[in-house]
């Protein structure tokens, strides 16, 4: 099925680049230069994965990540010039599932795009009889219902929004209770590529989790860290 991507950047030099290479890629584009309008698009058309850039006059990136989240879990690749840790944290705290400092090259994009594409929509994959989890696809704990082929958690009779990565993240530690998994372990299974030392990602992804889990289920606690070696999901 060919995917719809929503470019969010009043730079209109890089979003013309970024459009030529997602259109050589065969996906179909859609272009904004601020919040309001991308919001407005984004509630009108059905779209698969949002590129947001952060500095924009008006509604900034931030603030638009926000607004997405509060309806919807669609992928959203979040661009910037702010290149510090504290910067890609809050871009990832706010929301986002990933996070690329400009100047980039095109092509780490597009592979960053395809990565966030099949990680959001694998669900709709035949199920693999070969996976860790020996073929169970539902897992049952505590209060929660997790389904991989849905891609979807209940907590009693109430959904829990997640994203892609953060399900990635519970479902592997659900499918592994007592077992910890260190974050370069962690990183490589759900991001599918190699772990540097530098990157927070599976720091932020794994505290958004945890915030969402508890809130979900009154203040228990799940997940569980285990100092200076990594996480277990344990009731």
């Amino acid at each position: 099925m060919n995917k719809n991507i929503l470019i969010v950047d009043d730079d209109r030099k890089i979003a013309g680049l970024i459009e030529i290479y997602l259109h050589n890629e065969g996906y179909t584009v859609y272009k904004t230069e601020n919040g309001h309008a991308a919001l407005e698009l984004i509630a009108a058309q059905t779209i698969h994965l949002v590129i947001l850039d952060i500095m924009m006059p008006g509604m900034d990136g931030l603030e638009v990540c926000v607004k997405i989240r509060e309806q919807r879990m669609t992928p959203i690749l979040m661009i910037s010039a702010k290149d510090s840790d504290v910067d890609k944290i809050t871009g990832l705290m706010t929301g986002a599932d990933d996070y690329l400092v400009k100047p980039f090259n095109p092509l780490e994009l597009i592979a960053r795009v395809k990565s966030l594409l099949r990680r959001a929509y694998y669900q709709a994959s035949p199920p693999d009889p070969a996976a860790d989890t020996a073929g169970k696809h539902v897992i049952s704990i505590a209060s929660l219902r997790i389904d991989k082929q849905t891609h979807t958690v209940m907590a009693g009779s109430s959904p829990v929004k997640l994203t892609p990565l953060e399900f990635g993240i519970l479902f592997l530690l659900a499918s592994h209770p007592g077992r910890v998994f260190n974050s370069e372990e962690i990183f490589e299974r759900i991001w599918k590529e190699k772990y540097f030392e530098s990157t927070n990602s599976v720091t932020v992804h794994m505290s958004r989790l945890r915030d969402k889990l508890e809130r979900a289920m009154d203040g228990e606690k799940l997940i569980h860290t285990v100092w200076g070696v990594g996480y277990k999901l344990e009731i």
